[in-house]
């Protein structure tokens, strides 16, 4: 009989803390996500969200605990080379690049976590997979178009297909509707719904302080205020009105619509909605 094999935790922190400048921004927390789960961090500007973030994706390094990330321990391995194995959206990312690099290019110099494509050689190969990454995110028609000249919700799913390019054990995506419009983040929804309801998605972790840009299938809620974990666990026991009314500092009314999306609102506001 063949013995069963142990799948590592997808992202572990243990007892990590964050301090710059003698100022607390994240107070030590325990967190895992394993292969299966699609996690959503939420908080308000401030919270920590970002930065827990980069410490996820090995860009800052924690001021005290143990940081393990798809089998690897911080400290012990090569970073660079495991950033690659790691997808990251972000509007912080997106705005480095060049307005006129075409769409498959974007997407491609994720292979080497590049922001041009000059700086390596890159194969037919690598080529077709960035097509192949655009394609799943439903923007393959606009390949080789300068990336300024799509719509911003279209821009998003470029950014989302670049994430996908190296075959990721782990997708970051922080706060990726910023600056978004209306149609835009609801274009973006759309492309996150697709992703997380994709069996063969790698785990997933999207930041925002919005419920109501959250897509159906997140599994897992951590909500942070102030640099300290409010919740965290199972969405439905995790995200509360109670534990959204706490993060963020309001008398909260969390509700599901129709189409399963979530809406939040300060409860004084009851009377002028009609409710």
């Amino acid at each position: 009989m063949s013995a069963s094999v142990t799948v590592p935790d997808t992202l572990r922190l243990r007892k990590v803390s964050f301090v710059r400048d003698g100022r607390e921004i994240l107070a030590p927390l325990d967190w895992t996500v394993r292969p299966d789960e699609r996690w959503l961090v939420l908080g308000a500007n401030g919270s920590g969200k970002t930065t827990l973030v980069r410490i996820a994706s090995l860009y800052e390094h924690p001021s005290t605990g143990t940081l393990e990330v798809l089998g690897e321990t911080l400290g012990r391995t090569d970073v660079r080379q495991l950033r690659r194995r790691i997808g990251l959206a972000s509007a912080a990312l997106s705005q480095q690049f060049r307005t006129d690099l075409r769409a498959i290019d974007i997407v491609m110099t994720a292979r080497y976590a590049a922001l041009e494509p000059w700086w390596h050689e890159y194969t037919d190969d690598d080529r077709e997979h960035a097509r192949a990454c655009l394609a799943r995110m439903g923007v393959e028609a606009y390949a080789e178009r300068p990336i300024y000249t799509l719509s911003s919700g279209e821009q998003q799913r470029v950014f989302l297909a670049r994430s996908l390019m190296n075959d990721p054990g782990l997708v970051l995506l922080d706060e990726p509707s910023a600056r978004l419009d209306l149609g835009g983040r609801e274009q973006l929804v759309g492309a996150l719904s697709e992703l997380v309801d994709d069996p063969t998605s790698p785990p997933l972790i999207l930041v925002t302080h919005h419920v109501d840009e959250v897509p159906n299938g997140m599994t897992h809620a951590l909500l942070l205020r102030s640099g300290r974990v409010v919740s965290v666990g199972p969405i439905a026991q995790a995200l509360t009105a109670e534990t959204l009314s706490e993060c963020f500092g309001l008398d909260l009314v969390l509700e599901r619509r129709g189409d399963g999306r979530l809406t939040a609102w300060a409860r004084e506001a009851l009377g002028t909605q009609g409710r």
